[in-house]
């Protein structure tokens, strides 16, 4: 397959990365004083709520270690043995720490929700301890939840997206895990200061164990959560489907250009995308001219589009059956027609389809 590859894209990957990084210490230093501080009072009190809630914080704190471990790697810049750079290690990373708030936290957590169901109550010793942590550890968890939905709004903003679209379609799995983590937390906080004030006022460890099992049952969803969102990026997703579109019109502008064939996008890492088109150039075009329009377009589309990391372009003739079978095998006969459709409607001077 003869090709054309622009020149590499010397972008930094991940431009968000400072305030990341900034986001998750914020996150690692709380959760790290909440841990030691929870599992002191859950020694004091004998309450498995507070156990549980310590489990927590220690998962926290290592994801934290696993999300930096994220950011470092994922900048290193592209290499011999990785052309198209580190970006996804960030994802891989990002998976790890969702492995390890179920493991560390939820099995933990349900496993002392057990303990306690099924042991002999007794009476909490020194509550006041735990009530007290409680509430040093709800600012500590509010403001590092604070410092996250900052940064996650932000960056929202600079999309032109809703919050909530923002979180679950954004390419950068660090700032989103500290916001569900935090977010968690709370409600970790609120479940354990509940069970153990049942506990005090019943007498019966019960509700202490039954608090510890719906901590156990959040983080679990959190995990899950997290585990889908990096999975999809891991994969290979398609890029942001807005700039998608905004690439093929873009190419479907150029003044060499008589149709768009196939595009393809790959999210490489955290703003950084793979793209790849085949397109129909005019066909008076000499094969230097060819060479000359490629090296042109590519830079223009990374000019154009600082996400774009690497460009691909292939000249192909618009009607090759054996590309137009791959595309339409891909995206589906109704949508491979419409690329090119769309793409010959947004130039200047056509007519309204």
């Amino acid at each position: 397959m003869s090709s054309t590859v622009s020149p590499t894209n010397h972008r930094s990957p991940g431009t968000g990365g400072g305030e990341s990084t900034a986001t998750v210490l914020v996150a690692l230093g709380a959760n790290a004083l909440i841990a030691v501080a929870k599992g002191v009072a859950a020694v004091v009190t004998g309450s498995a709520a507070m156990a549980a809630e310590t489990a927590h914080s220690v998962a926290d704190t290592v994801n934290e270690v696993f999300l930096l471990t994220a950011l470092r790697t994922s900048a290193r810049p592209a290499d011999r043995e990785h052309p198209l750079g580190y970006g996804r290690a960030r994802y891989f990373w990002a998976l790890v720490a969702a492995g390890s708030i179920f493991v560390t936290g939820a099995l933990y957590s349900a496993y002392e929700g057990v303990e306690a169901l099924t042991s002999e109550s007794h009476d909490l010793e020194s509550p006041l301890v735990s009530y007290v942590v409680l509430a040093v550890a709800f600012v500590l968890e509010g403001s590092s939840l604070l410092k996250g939905l900052k940064q996650t709004r932000g960056e929202a903003r600079e999309k032109r997206q809703g919050f909530r679209e923002f979180l679950r379609t954004t390419d950068d799995p660090t700032a989103t895990t500290v916001v569900f983590e935090d977010s968690a937390a709370l409600a970790g906080l609120l479940l354990a200061g509940a069970g153990t004030a049942m506990h005090q006022v019943t007498g019966s460890g019960v509700y202490d164990g039954i608090a510890s099992l719906c901590i156990a049952l959040l983080l679990a969803l959190v995990a899950v959560r997290l585990a889908r969102t990096n999975m999809r990026l891991l994969t290979g997703v398609q890029a942001d489907p807005r700039l998608v579109r905004s690439v093929l019109v873009h190419l479907g502008d150029e003044p060499e250009v008589e149709a768009v064939v196939d595009l393809l996008t790959v999210q490489l890492g955290t703003d950084q995308v793979l793209v790849c088109a085949r397109l129909d150039l005019v066909d008076t075009l000499t094969g230097a001219e060819v060479e000359r329009a490629t090296v042109r377009i590519g830079r223009a589309l990374r000019e154009r589009f600082p996400d774009v990391a690497e460009v691909f372009l292939e000249p192909v003739p618009q009607g090759d059956a054996e590309v137009r079978g791959r595309v339409r095998e891909r995206y589906g006969a109704e949508l491979a027609d419409r690329i090119v459709a769309e793409a010959a409607d947004d130039r200047p001077g056509s007519a309204p389809s």
